[in-house]
Parts: C-alpha cells; sequence; structure tokens
C-alpha cells in the first residue's frame, strides 16, 4: 500500500492527484505562500475532485500539503476589487462549490493537516470526514474581521461539526485555535508526535476503510450521516448576504491593507 510522504516541495505548483491501489491522494503544492488556493488551482482540485468521483477503482480519499501549513484559503487579492470581478467568475464562488464537492464525496476522505490553516483552508479541511493534525496546527477565520460573509454551506459545516459557540468563536470574535483546542472542539480527530507519525497513522486509517467488507455500506453511511447533520436551514438569505458582502468596497477595502500589511512586515522582516 502506499505511503503518504510528508516532504516539502521546493517550488510551487498546482495540486497533484495520485490514484493508487485504491488510494486518492491530493496534495497543495503552493508551500512559500502557505499552500493559499489561486484560480487556477481552485479549478484543479474541481476537476481532480470529478475524476475521483468518476473512478470506480478509488474508495478513500487523502488530502495533504506541502510545506510546513497545510491551507490558507482563497488568495485574498480577488477580494481587494468590487464589482463582478474573478471573486464571483471562477474565484470565491468556485472556491465554495469546490469545498462542498469535498464534502460530497460519496468515498470517505481523510485530511492530513501537516501545519497551521488559515481562513477557507479550515473550511476545506472541515469538509473532508476525518482530521489529523500535528502539535505545530492552529487555525484562524478572519472573513468577519474582513465584512466578509460567508458562505451557507460553510457556515452549516461548522455549526453542525463543532457546534454554535465555537463557530460564533471562530467567525464573530475571529479567535485563533492551537491543535489542543483544535481537538478539544472537534475540529482535529487526533493530534500525532510529528509528520512521521501523521503518515503512518493517515496510512492506518486508509487500511482500515480499504479493509471494510463493503464499499457500498460504507460510502451509503456516509451519505446517510451526513443527511441527518444537515437537516435543512434554508440557505437562501445566507447566500444572498455571501453575495453581497464579497462585492462591497469594505471588503475590499479591509483586504486591500491587509495586503499591504503583509507586505510592509515582508519588507521589513
Amino acid at each position: 500500500m502506499p505511503g503518504l510522504t510528508m516532504t516539502d516541495s521546493p517550488t510551487a505548483s498546482p495540486p497533484t492527484l495520485r490514484v493508487e491501489e485504491g488510494r486518492a491522494t491530493i496534495r497543495l503544492g503552493r508551500p512559500a505562500h502557505h499552500n493559499r488556493l489561486e484560480t487556477l488551482d481552485i479549478a484543479a482540485l474541481a476537476e481532480m475532485f470529478h475524476r475521483v468521483t468518476a473512478d470506480p477503482s478509488v474508495r478513500v480519499l487523502v488530502l495533504t500539503a506541502s510545506g510546513p501549513s497545510f491551507c490558507a484559503g482563497y488568495d485574498l487579492k480577488d477580494l481587494a476589487s468590487t464589482g463582478e470581478s474573478t471573486a464571483d467568475h471562477g474565484g470565491i464562488g468556485a472556491f465554495a462549490a469546490m469545498v462542498d464537492q469535498i464534502e460530497a464525496c460519496h468515498v470517505p476522505t481523510i485530511c492530513a493537516l501537516n501545519g497551521p490553516v488559515y481562513g477557507g483552508g479550515t473550511d476545506v479541511a472541515l469538509a473532508c470526514d476525518f482530521r489529523i493534525g500535528v502539535p505545530e496546527c492552529r487555525m484562524f477565520m478572519p472573513a468577519g474581521r474582513f465584512g466578509l460573509h460567508y458562505y451557507h454551506s460553510g457556515l452549516r459545516r461548522y455549526v453542525t461539526r463543532m457546534g454554535l459557540g465555537v463557530a460564533k468563536r471562530l467567525f464573530l470574535l475571529g479567535d485563533t485555535f492551537d491543535a489542543a483546542e483544535m481537538h478539544r472542539v472537534g475540529y482535529l480527530d487526533e493530534i500525532v508526535p510529528d509528520r512521521d507519525a501523521l503518515a503512518r497513522r493517515v496510512d492506518q486509517i486508509v487500511a482500515t476503510i480499504l479493509g471494510a467488507a463493503s464499499d457500498a455500506v460504507i460510502n451509503s453511511m456516509k451519505r446517510e450521516l451526513n443527511r441527518i447533520a444537515s437537516a435543512d436551514m434554508a440557505p437562501e438569505a445566507a447566500d444572498v448576504a455571501w453575495a453581497s458582502s464579497r462585492r462591497s468596497p469594505e471588503v475590499a477595502a479591509a483586504v486591500a491593507n491587509h495586503l499591504a500589511s503583509r507586505k510592509a512586515r515582508k519588507a521589513s522582516g
């Protein structure tokens, strides 16, 4: 059975997909930028999830990343301007649809969190069935600080997986959680000592899934459990607010200020 290697990639690249012996592994490949997802990456991931769904040989999916961080989420530059931009055409709207694809994947999904996760990256991992992390993990959701209303399906995932109080801490207060808190609130299923242990533990979970007597039963139970957790809460109002906020001048200004501050910190460092 192929193992999960946690090597750092020295160069930036789009996500990669490997399928072998019933296991699909998708790896994010922009470590120098904390694996933030650019427009082309989002399109590539959407296509990869489509390929996984269409491939009858795939029985489990592992999502991981190169470098010291897992994912910094959606590339904020697309939110630094108002109007009908890439934020609406192939950008943040496509990002939301791509994360929903992860959740809807018919086979069990495992996120190997090799480090910190930020913004929409926290939703990418949350859409997986299992999340295994290392002590260096931490998470932060800045949407509220930018005045950006998050999309309904993402808000639902946070509430149904971790509870309303935790979701409010993340979205309304912008709290930063370390690995221990991520585990305590149910974001991380397990914390392992280091990246080598992460690879071994993911391999163990993959082996358990591949050893199940009936893929059809496992996949059906996953689907029904998700349906039970998603007892509907009318998404239309939240998504209207999300669409409005992502095109607002307040979001554009807040993100532009954030990017300028980040550039200034890098220049001074």
